[in-house]
């Protein structure tokens, strides 16, 4: 049975408040699109929920009368996860943001899925926390669960599902779930916050997340290291891994990126391969690990390299780096904007950065790499034409280049943006045999298949 617009809001209308449902042009439009290069499409109705009661109702009648259903944070994402091509409803969780516990003596916080990690910080600060996924955009942290987020502190504190100790589910028939509890570890059951973790909004809506954070260091230093090659300060990172120093960020920036950043964020950084980096701890044992990191980039023909301990000055060199995407965009009016995401074991990954240069100039089209180094994972973006299909076609041949190499030197074709519609098609590649247990898994969770139901894993 295939329900109507009016037909679905007259449903919606008896087990939610008015104001809860949206037909508004303006804001199915504002849900037919993520950040990525994906073609937007409008959902039929938007709904707010405010409890989980509320998302138990909606994923309920939605399974009862086969509608298919999207969950939606920001819009932050980079693969189209949230377009919603095949559904007519979407479910935005931006009114479900309350922060609903803070417990600083088990370093653990309870919050609502529409959270943003900037308010989640802004409140940990007056307890000396704070919450180390940094993916760039001020995302929500129900749809940083959802992609597995990471970013730049990763090397250091590791990736969203790292942080997640538990996590309240609403799965397709309405029933609501704990993945997990708030003991620091367990050897029961199957290990169902992995599981949920990057699942993408195909196995249930997140309600309430328990997640992990950290106290806030006692001193920070950030600074750049300029090398003479991409191979150098690649090479340079595996070697400060090596020694054991505890690096907080590590980014490479290649020399188109840093022209971007230069002309952006009116900086004068020397047109070169650059890390930029961070370390976190106490003052004497800062300076020792920065003086026995000096001697290594030495070693690897570090032509200069500057630190910040100043906030304001470390932050404004943070800034230049978050803003990098915003600085291409800018810098090419009139284009849109395509990344990648690829991650290789760290030996090999000099080679691909090599490798994804080499390609991209094959194309002629304009664009950067930039990447978490210190765990394996580059972006390269480019700037394409959307009504040039040539230079379209180009863009995708060469994402594609770069996954099947990352795949077959042992890595993956994303690291932390996830698979959406954009790497749907590599699933099989990649996992092999593995992928039927994972369209088993959905098939026990989902069998009408009615959630984000033709991205990450489909069922035929």
């Amino acid at each position: 049975m295939h329900l109507t617009q009016d037909e679905i809001v007259t449903h919606l209308q008896t087990l939610l408040l008015k104001e809860q449902i949206s037909i508004n042009k303006t804001v199915l439009e504002l849900h037919s699109k993520d950040e990525s290069y994906h073609k937007p499409h409008n959902p039929e109705v938007v709904v707010y929920p405010y409890t989980t009661a509320d998302t138990s109702k909606i994923l309920m009648f939605a399974n009862d009368y086969n509608i298919k259903v999207v969950p939606f944070g920001l819009g932050t994402s980079l693969e189209g996860h949230v377009i919603p091509y095949n559904q007519q409803l979407t479910i935005d969780f931006s009114l479900m943001n309350k922060i609903l516990d803070v417990s600083p003596e088990d370093f653990l916080v309870t919050v609502q899925p529409g959270v943003t990690r900037s308010e989640l910080n802004k409140a940990l600060k007056r307890h000396g926390l704070f919450f180390p996924v940094d993916p760039g955009a001020d995302a929500t942290l129900g749809g940083m669960v959802a992609t597995n987020a990471s970013g730049t502190t990763s090397v250091k504190y590791g990736v969203m599902r790292d942080q997640v100790r538990d996590l309240e589910v609403v799965l397709a028939d309405g029933r609501i779930i704990h993945t997990g509890n708030r003991a620091a570890k367990s050897s029961s059951g199957y290990h169902l916050n992995g599981l949920f973790t990057g699942s993408e909004g195909t196995l249930g809506a997140f309600t309430e997340l328990t997640l992990k954070v950290h106290g806030i260091p006692e001193h920070i230093m950030a600074g750049r290291a300029i090398f003479p090659t991409i191979k150098d300060a690649i090479e340079s990172v595996v070697s400060i891994l090596q020694a054991g120093i505890p690096i907080a960020r590590v980014e490479l920036v290649d020399e188109a990126s840093i022209e971007q950043v230069n002309s952006h964020s009116d900086q004068d950084f020397p047109v070169k391969p650059t890390l930029f980096l961070e370390f976190h701890g106490n003052e004497a044992g800062l300076k020792s690990d920065v003086d026995f990191m000096k001697l290594i980039v030495e070693d690897h023909y570090c032509e200069g390299i500057e630190f910040e301990k100043d906030n304001t000055k470390r932050n404004i060199l943070w800034e230049a780096r978050h803003n990098l995407a915003y600085a291409y965009t800018h810098g090419y009016p009139g284009k849109d904007m395509m990344v990648t995401d690829v991650v290789l074991p760290i030996s090999k990954l000099a080679e691909a950065v090599i490798f994804a240069r080499t390609e991209l100039d094959k194309t002629l089209i304009e664009g950067g790499i930039l990447g978490h180094v210190g765990d394996g994972n580059f972006h390269v973006l480019l700037m394409i034409d959307p009504n040039n299909p040539a230079e379209i076609k180009k863009a995708h041949d060469f994402n594609e280049k770069l996954v099947m190499h990352a795949i077959n030197n042992g890595g993956t074709c994303t690291g932390e943006h996830g698979v959406g519609i954009g790497k749907q098609k590599y699933q099989r590649i990649e996992h092999g045999e593995a992928y039927d247990v994972m369209i088993a898994i959905k098939q026990v969770l989902d069998p009408k298949n009615i959630l984000n139901s033709d991205k990450n894993i489909t069922i035929n």
